[in-house]
């Protein structure tokens, strides 16, 4: 934790006195929090500029010491910019600034910099503004005008004026000289008054989050909030943990078969519950006597191991006729083809001695040479099919499918039918001009539709970085699309284009709650700032139709999430036989490492419904709940 202790200001011209006076020592209402904006300090090698400069949050209950939110990881990033060229100008911020609205909701405003943190004169006397009602649901990002050519370095303060009908801004310019603007709306200015002349008061000091960079005049800029919002955000930006483990006081059960039906609800720490099943100890109980026996349990967690199996990238656990199998991108292993694994349940698809089933080679003569990359399996209409990227002599993937013949084996190649290039309307192939890779389907509101990743240019220095696609597709003809693509999503975040890591790319989606989740993948794809970002839509909306979908600005899995998990990213997801939802990806297992392993957790969802990507084994379920007790009534025969 740092200390910081800055200057509060008041306005010495008179005629604006009594809005900006506002005392730097308000007393403090137990029933709020003050909540925290910053930056951090930009870290080469553990945090970089295009994270370390976004928008952070932290808490306090006493308005001197800050917990960070989301672990004290950004969670409002600057959009990037494109250039005539269509290739990404990366951006980020400094000095954000956290303001009350009118209606009772927050604004949240940053000056835009290039991803280096040096003046970006695109938005030259502009400045980021977000509001939000919750702290974890933001508006889309908007520039506003402050009608200056100056450029705007710092914000002072923004408050209502004393007739309500305005906001006024205190902002500073690269040349010293502060100015104060009237805005309505934050949508158009009615006056800018200045040079104008402040004199600068005491600001409490405060124990900021680790690596806080202050604020260039003020220190810090904080906001009081009712402390049911900041619970709220809190939760949605944290993690939940378990906090009972609760199962039936009797139970009544003439055998062990009926005993095994009972299980544990474990409830987490907002609510929320999962169902988890024990494995009770009835050594004592006699089946064939009636009475009450006192027995143990031991509640049981899906937990996996991690690295589950090294150097496979992009892995996928699917279930085919009672059987699962595990196949992933292989080339770090110097595997060029698909292979596949068979077992009876997920785990022991990555036992030691496991075999894996090569069930597509290198094929000069099909143009099967390299890059065998993200193999995904999917039921579309009535038929497997595995969709892929493969690249002939010359160097550019390009997304396939490769039917599985009826009645037939996953496991034996001469099963499969030979591969075939996906095309769009026109003939032309889904990737021509550019790369294409990491396709996947969904099916939604009785539309099937393909996502993948496209990309022009890459390696020089008209690099597009890799951008979501989507289009429909027949079931009963999925080789060629009967819509044309649609850019879904582009790596314009922080997070996404970090440090010349510009990847859109790795989506994989699940129907629940009436919505579409589609996951993806941003950010160096075999490092520790890889992270997973999501898309949501509901599930009966045109998913063609860009304002159908939500995009997360911040994402819901990296490596600050699960310690231990670095670079998490390019996941699949897949039902276990006690019907969790678990989500498969590939992580690192050091800050510096560069070699892709496999990990596997449940994911859950909170009392809100919604998914929740970080819970770990340890927060699913505490060791120290998973010992339970009941009696046992065991009934007479009749």
């Amino acid at each position: 934790m740092k200390s910081f202790h800055f200057a509060g200001m008041i306005l010495c011209a008179a005629a604006f006195l009594t809005s900006a006076a506002v005392s730097a020592f308000p007393e403090y209402d137990p029933g709020k929090e003050d909540v925290l904006v910053y930056t951090r300090e930009v870290q080469r090698n553990s945090y970089p500029d295009g994270l370390a400069r976004s928008v952070h949050f932290a808490r306090s209950t006493d308005g001197k010491n800050f917990t960070p939110m989301n672990e004290n990881y950004g969670i409002l990033f600057a959009k990037g910019t494109l250039s005539p060229q269509s290739t990404i100008r990366p951006k980020c911020v400094k000095n954000p600034i956290i303001f009350p609205l009118k209606d009772g909701s927050y604004g949240v405003m940053a000056i835009r910099t290039n991803e280096d943190g040096t003046p970006d004169e695109e938005s030259k006397g502009k400045v980021l503004l977000w509001t939000t009602k919750d702290l974890i649901h933001f508006s889309e990002q908007a520039l506003f005008d402050l009608n200056t050519q100056e450029e705007v370095t710092a914000f002072l303060s923004v408050s209502p004026t004393s007739d309500g009908s305005s906001y006024r801004i205190f902002w500073k310019t690269a040349g010293g000289r502060f100015f104060c603007t009237d805005t309505p709306d934050f949508k158009s200015v009615t006056k800018t008054d200045g040079p104008i002349m402040f004199r600068l008061m005491p600001k409490p000091e405060i124990n900021a989050p680790e690596g806080m960079v202050p604020n260039n005049e003020t220190g810090y800029s904080t906001v009081s909030v009712p402390r049911s919002v900041v619970d709220r955000a809190a939760q949605h930006w944290g993690h939940l943990v378990s906090v009972a483990a609760n199962v039936p006081e009797t139970v009544l059960a003439g055998s062990a078969d009926e005993l095994a039906k009972v299980k544990a609800e474990v409830v987490y720490s907002d609510g929320s519950t999962s169902v988890k099943p024990v494995k009770w100890d009835a050594s004592n109980v006699n089946f064939s006597a009636p009475g009450k026996y006192e027995i143990t349990g031991t509640v049981q967690n899906e937990s996996y191991g991690f690295p589950l199996a090294r150097a496979w990238g992009d892995p996928v656990v699917f279930k085919w006729d009672g059987k699962f199998y595990f196949i992933a991108t292989t080339d770090a292993r110097n595997n060029i083809g698909l292979y596949v694994r068979e077992a009876n349940n997920p785990h022991d698809l990555f036992a030691d001695g496991v075999k894996e089933h090569l069930i597509l080679d290198k094929d000069e003569a099909r143009q099967l040479i390299q890059t065998f990359w993200a193999p995904e399996f999917h039921v579309i209409g009535e038929d497997l099919y595995i969709l892929f990227a493969v690249g002939g002599r010359a160097w550019g993937p390009q997304c396939h499918y490769m039917k599985l013949k009826k009645g037939a084996s996953i496991i034996d190649p001469a099963s499969w039918e030979d591969p075939v290039k996906i095309l769009k309307k026109d003939g032309k192939g889904v990737g021509d001009g550019g790369i294409s890779l990491d396709m996947t389907y969904i099916k939604a509101g009785g539309k099937s539709y393909y996502v993948w990743s496209y990309r022009v240019g890459i390696g020089s220095p008209r690099d597009t970085g890799s951008m979501l696609y989507i289009a429909t597709v027949d079931e009963k003809n999925p080789g060629v699309l009967t819509s044309e693509p649609v850019q879904l999503s582009r790596p314009l975040y922080g997070w996404e284009n970090v440090r010349g890591t510009i990847n859109n790319e790795g989506p994989y989606s699940f129907n629940a709650n009436g919505k579409v989740y589609l996951t993806f993948s941003g950010g160096d794809a075999g490092g520790y700032t890889y992270a997973l970002g999501l898309l949501t839509a509901d599930e009966n909306a045109d998913l063609l139709d860009l304002k159908s979908w939500t995009k997360s600005q911040a994402p819901v899995l990296s490596f600050y999430s699960i310690p231990g998990k670095f670079g998490p990213g390019h996941n699949a997801f897949f039902k276990d036989d006690y019907g969790n939802l678990m989500i498969s990806y590939h992580g690192e297992t050091a800050i510096n490492g560069r070699q892709r392993c496999v990990a596997i957790h449940r994911v859950h969802f909170n009392i809100q419904g919604e998914p929740v990507f970080n819970m770990s084994a340890e927060r699913d379920l505490d060791p120290a709940l998973a010992n339970v007790k009941t009696t046992v009534i065991v009934p007479e025969k009749k």
